[in-house]
């Protein structure tokens, strides 16, 4: 088939998170959202130190093969390891103007965060700088707020963002776009809880990533 030279550009994501460990919670919404806004690929980026939360229990290998085993059957997920091999805390806007300097500048780029995230953007490092480098894709999460913290918030919501998620793909960056995705009550505390109770968390994480970490002697 002939490649029609007027198709917009693939549109390529970014999910950054801790991933300890990495579950359902983040994989089901993530691979919905793939489907409602046409993603081919989604890179996984683990997080060494974040910045805002508290150290990770697993440590950077661990956490990395875990990721490894959950997307290894699902050609939708690539991973970065890039962030694992920092020492100094881990900010999202240095990762993203890393990726959009290799990228080039013209390709479309986005970063998925979940409504929770959204609401604290205002708290990340840089946050602002954000829009200049990547869209926002936010996945939908139980129990948070649909309106920004503050009025001067909200309409910087509503000023970036769109609804056609065919207009992500028309230009590299600056737009954000709410989607509609399941709403996943799944936590990593609650799979570190069960762990410590002995209780199985098949239902919350892939059989993979369950048995690495059984060999391992995680979160006990």
């Amino acid at each position: 088939m002939p490649i029609n030279p007027a198709a917009p550009p693939t549109l390529h994501a970014f999910f950054g998170g801790t991933f300890d460990p990495i579950h359902y919670g983040h994989l089901r919404p993530v691979e919905a959202l793939a489907k409602e806004v046409g993603l081919n690929q989604v890179t996984l980026l683990p997080n060494h130190v974040p910045p805002h939360r508290p150290q990770p229990e697993a440590n950077a290998q661990q956490r990395l093969k875990m990721v490894a085993l959950a997307i290894a059957e699902n050609p939708l997920f690539a991973v970065d390891d890039r962030e694992l091999h920092r020492t100094s805390p881990s900010y999202t806007i240095d990762t993203l103007e890393t990726i959009r300097k290799e990228r080039g500048a013209s390709l479309p780029l986005a970063f998925i965060i979940g409504q929770d995230s959204l609401l604290t953007l205002h708290k990340w490092h840089r946050w602002q700088a954000l829009l200049d480098v990547c869209h926002l894709l936010v996945l939908a999460r139980p129990g948070y707020s649909q309106q920004m913290d503050t009025p001067e918030l909200q309409q910087w919501l509503e000023q970036h963002r769109v609804t056609d998620a065919t207009q992500l793909s028309l230009r590299p960056e600056g737009a954000i776009y709410l989607a509609d995705t399941p709403l996943l009550d799944v936590s990593a505390t609650e799979i570190r809880e069960r762990r410590h109770q002995g209780i199985s968390c098949d239902d919350l994480l892939p059989r993979a990533v369950q048995r690495y970490i059984e060999l391992q002697g995680l979160y006990r």
